[in-house]
C-alpha cells in the first residue's frame, strides 16, 4: 500500500502526547466547578479547539511538507464530521439518564480520555493489519461500506443505552446507586464503594463511543496507515467534541439530512480503501479532500434549508445557553433507569 512515511521521534510522540495532556488540564480546570455550559461559552471553546486542530496541520506542513499536512486535513476534517455523529447519540444518552446539565461536562471530559486511549489500541492494531495482511483492506473496506449504508437507512433507530452489554456488565458487577450525587461517579454507602448513577451514564457514554470509533478510525486509516497522523487527526478532532456536543445540542433537528452525508464518506472511504489494493491504487489526497468538503457542505446546507422555519434554533436564555428542549429527542425517556435496569424513578 502507497502511502505518506515519514519518521517520529519518540520525543515528538512524547511531545504532541504532553501537549494534548496540557490542553486537557487547561479544559479541566476551567470547567472545575461544573457549571452550566452557555451556547457562547461552547461556541468560543470550539473556536479554540479547532484552532488548535487547524494549526498542527500548519505544523506538519512546515515540518514535513504539503503531502502529509493534505493527509492529516483529510483525516482531520473526516473525523470532525463524524464526531457530529456522536453528537446526536450522546443527547440521547443525556436525555435517557436524566444527566443534569452541569455534569454533562465532567461526563464529556473523561469521556474524552477514554476516546483518546481507546482510538490509539484501535489505530495501531489497524495499522498493523492494513501492513500485514493485505487482504484485511477488503474487509475493512467493506465494513465502511456496509456501515455507510446502515447509517443511511437505519437513522430513526432508537438507541437504548440500558441495553448496551457494556452497561449491564456494570450494573452486575458494581453496586449501583441509581441517582445522582453531585458531580461524584463513587460515594460510600453502609462501608461499600457504590457507583452513582453518573458513572453509568459516563459506562454509557464509552461504549457508545467504542463503536463509533471502529468505523472513525478505519475511515481516517482508509486515507491513511501513517498511525501519527492518523491518532493526532483522531485527537484533534476529538478535542473539541465536548464543545462541539454544547454548540449543537439545540440544533440536532436541523441537520435531518446530516447523516446521508455521513453515509456517503464512510462508503467512499470503504470504495477507497479496496482500490487501494487494486491496479487503481491510492486516490489522490486532494480527490479525497474534494469529495470530503463538497459532501459535508451540501448535507449540511441541504438540511437547513430542508428544515429552515422549523424548531431547532437555539433559544437561548439570559446566559446565553441553548434551551435543552430539541435534545430531548422523541422516544427517549427522562426518568433515570433503576439500579436493577428497571424503568422509572429511583
Amino acid at each position: 500500500m502507497n502511502d505518506v512515511s515519514f519518521s517520529v521521534p519518540l520525543w515528538v510522540w512524547g511531545a504532541v502526547a504532553l501537549g494534548i495532556g496540557a490542553m486537557l488540564a487547561v479544559d479541566l480546570i476551567a470547567h472545575r466547578d461544573s457549571h452550566v455550559i452557555g451556547f457562547r461559552e461552547a461556541v468560543l471553546w470550539s473556536g479554540v479547539w479547532i484552532a488548535i486542530g487547524l494549526a498542527f496541520g500548519l505544523v506538519l506542513l512546515v515540518w514535513q511538507g504539503g503531502e502529509v499536512s493534505s493527509t492529516y486535513y483529510a483525516g482531520y476534517l473526516i473525523e470532525k464530521a463524524l464526531s457530529i455523529d456522536n453528537v446526536f447519540v450522546f443527547a440521547l444518552v443525556f436525555s435517557f439518564f436524566a444527566v443534569p446539565d452541569a455534569y454533562q461536562h465532567k461526563v464529556l471530559f473523561w469521556g474524552v480520555i477514554g476516546a483518546l486511549l481507546f482510538r490509539l489500541v484501535f489505530i495501531f492494531l489497524g495499522a498493523e493489519l492494513l501492513e500485514v495482511f493485505f487482504w484485511t483492506a477488503y474487509l475493512f473496506g467493506a465494513f465502511l461500506i456496509w456501515t455507510g449504508w446502515k447509517m443511511a437507512v437505519s437513522k430513526d433507530e432508537e438507541v437504548h443505552p440500558d441495553r448496551n452489554p457494556v452497561v449491564r456488565l456494570v450494573r452486575k458487577l458494581i453496586p449501583t446507586d441509581a441517582r445522582f450525587h453531585g458531580d461524584r461517579f463513587f460515594l460510600r454507602v453502609g462501608g461499600r464503594r457504590v457507583a452513582t448513577l453518573l458513572f453509568v451514564a459516563l459506562v454509557a457514554i464509552e461504549a457508545t463511543d467504542l463503536v463509533f470509533a471502529v468505523d472513525s478510525v478505519a475511515a481516517v486509516l482508509a486515507i491513511t496507515t501513517n498511525t501519527f497522523l492518523v491518532w493526532t487527526a483522531n485527537a484533534f478532532a476529538i478535542l473539541g467534541l465536548r464543545s462541539l456536543y454544547f454548540c449543537l445540542a439545540g440544533l440536532l433537528r436541523r441537520f435531518a439530512y446530516l447523516h446521508y452525508g455521513l453515509a456517503v464518506l464512510l462508503a467512499f472511504a470503504g470504495v477507497k480503501l479496496i482500490l487501494s489494493e487494486t491496479p487503481v491504487g491510492k486516490l489522490p489526497i486532494p480527490l479525497t479532500l474534494g469529495v470530503i468538503v463538497v459532501t459535508i457542505t451540501v448535507s449540511v446546507v441541504w438540511s437547513l434549508l430542508a428544515t429552515r422555519g422549523e424548531e431547532g434554533d437555539p433559544e437561548t436564555d439570559r446566559d446565553g445557553r441553548a434551551e435543552p428542549g430539541p435534545h430531548r429527542a422523541a422516544g427517549t425517556h427522562t426518568d433515570p433507569p433503576g439500579a436493577d435496569g428497571t424503568r422509572g424513578p429511583p
